[in-house]
This record gives C-alpha cells, structure tokens and sequence, in this order.
C-alpha cells in the first residue's frame, strides 16, 4: 500500500481554495523557521538573528579593507504544540459513495484534508497575534473606535512609534481585523486612481502598502478584555526613561498582559507584558518608558478594552514548524507526504493508517511561536 497518498495530492492542491477559508495575514509576515526536520512538544529550536548592519567610509587603497565580519545572534524557542486533525473511511462508507450516484470518496476525503490543514492554520495564526500582541512596545488610537476613520493619520503615528523604537524599516507589517480593512476601502484617497497611483483598491479592493507597511487581513485579529485594577499608583521610587519594572502601590484587582496603561502626565500607551493580580511589580514591554516617573505617587490608568490591531517588523517574531517526532523504526502510517498550504506556505505532514477494513487519515504539525524584540511592535487600537 505504499505511495496510496501520491495520487489524492495533485487533486487536494486543486480544491484547497474551494473550501472556505478564513484571512491568514499574520503567518506570512512574521520571520519563519521551517523544515522538514521532526521536532517534539518542550524542544528548543535555535533560530540566528542577524545583526544591524553598519556602513564604514570608502576610503581608495590596494586592498580592499580587512572587514565585514559579523556576530550572528540566536534566539531559542520552545515548540509547544503538536496537533492533529484525523478523519477516518471504513470500506461500506467508501462503497457507498463510490457505486450509488454519490459525489466519490475521493472528493469527500479531500475536502475533509483541506478542512484539516484549514483547523490547523487558524489555530496557527491566533498563535502568532497573540504573540505580536503581548510582545508589542506601545499603542496608539482610541479603543472601542475602528481605525482610519477618515484618513491616514493612523498608520502614520503607528510608524512613529517603530522608528522611535529603532525597528528596522524594510519588513514592516500591519495585520488587522475587516472592520479597519473596510474603513481604509473608503477612504477617497486609496480609491481614486489620480491619488492612489493605482486602480486596484478601487477595482479589486486590494490594500495598498501604506506609509512602509505591508497591509494584511487576519480573521484572528480579537478582542482584548482589560484587567479590573484600579486606583494603582506608582510607589514614590523613582523610574528613569526605558524602565520596564513599575512597582504599584494602593489599588486593587487585575492589570492583565496585554492592557494599555497610562501614567498621569505621560500620554504615551504602554502596552503590559507581566501582569499583576493585587499591588505589586508590573513589567511594561521593551523598550519600557519614554518618560521618566517621578519619586512620588503617579496615578497609572488601565485603558479600555480595545481590538487589537498590529504592527511589527517581520524579523521580531519567529514562528518555527516542524514534522512531528516518530519513534525510532517509525510508527503503524502506510504511507506519509508532505504538502504545503498556498494561502499560509505551511507545509503540513499528512498520514495514513491502515486499520481493521478502514483507513484513518491524519494531517499534522508542531509549531511554537515566541516574539524576540517587543520594541519593534505596536499595537493599533480598535
């Protein structure tokens, strides 16, 4: 039975834009570590960070200078999932589709195949949000109020944020829901071919890259429920610019990762990394404040809940995939391959296994996903 999947992958390829799917914006901009190397739940995987380049003066001689080596960085991550999606035929089911006028089991199989690696990939993709949301620097909008309500200003002030932050500017992406999606289709100002340079937000509705970013929808972009803290102040130490741990004082309740505070005086959103569930220290993300906390009580306010809405370079989130472990001497499959999903560019290992008169097909995958520089993400409230 070896090889029976090589003849269901050319007609799955053919229907995997068939089945419905949802918007997958973040998968593609984030920086990935894939291949077909297997990988078990709790393994760290070493992905290289490549360093800031730096320019040097051009200076004529006989040589060419003695420079240009670099310290290739790494970050290590944690696979923390392995899942499966299977189905099963027996051989009545296959018979009866097959001999009675119905659709063929073949065409059946393959939907279900699709709908696997479609559970797969939307579970994937929350992942990767929620990792740019928590491990974003700060915020800026208003929350309960959609974006780009009638102009470009929002995106703008976005952009402030990374270039204050230092992220590099060559892979930016902003991946939000299609309530902001629908908002920026009516601005007359992408529409108009005249002042667009382009007919296709017109024409196709297609999001043109904005001010460096590279538009994206996603369908996991969600909603943030805020902590139930109040009345925190700061403890009257002291914080310098870039500080990330706040002690509070007096108060009460929750201040959740993900919240938006605000201290008395600083207008600056900063979005919380660690969270506390009564007085204690809280951890702002990187790069912390941009104004300094007296040495007195300073009021902090949590902000409400807000849908967020994201930006980021590519390269501050690394989401790495690979096949998943197999004992040695391999397991009861008949036959595996391999097939890459066009809409996310994952590739997922699908399985057979040979049962008592059926068959159980499996489609799999482990991923982890971990943000490895908060300061070059920020979030858009909505």
């Amino acid at each position: 039975m070896a090889n029976t999947l090589t003849s269901l992958i050319p007609s799955l390829y053919e229907s995997l834009d068939i089945v419905s799917r949802e918007l997958v914006g973040a998968i593609p901009c984030v920086a990935r570590d894939s291949n077909v190397e297997r990988a078990a739940v709790g393994q760290l995987v070493t992905s290289f960070v490549t360093p800031t380049a730096v320019a040097t003066n051009i200076t004529p001689g006989v040589t060419p200078p003695n420079d240009g080596d670099q310290n290739i960085g790494n970050v290590q991550l944690s696979i923390t999932k392995a899942r499966r999606v299977p189905f099963r035929w027996n051989g009545e089911e296959t018979l009866g589709l097959n001999n009675n006028n119905g659709s063929g089991a073949g065409l059946v199989r393959n939907a279900q195949m699709i709908q696997a690696i479609r559970t797969l990939v939307n579970e994937m993709e929350v992942d990767v949000v929620q990792a740019a949301r928590l491990g974003a620097s700060r915020a800026y909008g208003t929350a309960g109020t959609t974006p780009f309500a009638s102009t470009l200003g929002d995106p703008a002030q976005i952009r402030k944020i990374l270039d204050d932050n230092g992220a590099p500017a060559g892979d930016r992406c902003m991946v939000i829901d299609t309530t902001a999606g629908a908002a920026i289709r009516t601005l007359a100002q992408l529409t108009k071919a005249n002042e667009a340079g382009s007919t296709l937000g017109m024409r196709e509705g297609q999001l043109l890259d904005i001010h460096g970013f590279s538009l994206h929808e996603s369908a996991a972009i969600g909603f943030n429920t805020k902590g139930t803290g109040s009345a925190y102040t700061s403890n009257t130490a002291g914080y310098a610019v870039g500080a990330t741990d706040i002690t509070l004082i007096t108060g009460a309740n929750t201040v959740l990762a993900g919240d938006i505070v605000t201290f008395a005086g600083d207008t600056n959103k900063y979005v919380v990394a660690v969270g506390i569930a009564a007085p204690g220290t809280i951890t702002l993300a990187a790069p912390g404040l941009r104004q300094a906390l007296p040495a007195s009580a300073v009021a902090m306010t949590i902000g409400n809940s807000y849908t967020g809405n994201l930006a980021f370079s590519g390269s501050s989130i690394v989401l790495a995939t690979r096949t998943p472990a197999l004992p040695d001497g391999g397991d009861m499959a008949v036959d595996r391959q391999m097939i890459t999903d066009p809409r996310s560019g994952i590739s997922f290992e699908v399985a057979m296994y040979a049962q008592y008169r059926q068959m159980q097909y499996e489609v799999s995958a482990v991923w982890g996903v971990k943000g490895i520089k908060s300061a070059h993400g920020a979030i858009l409230l909505g």
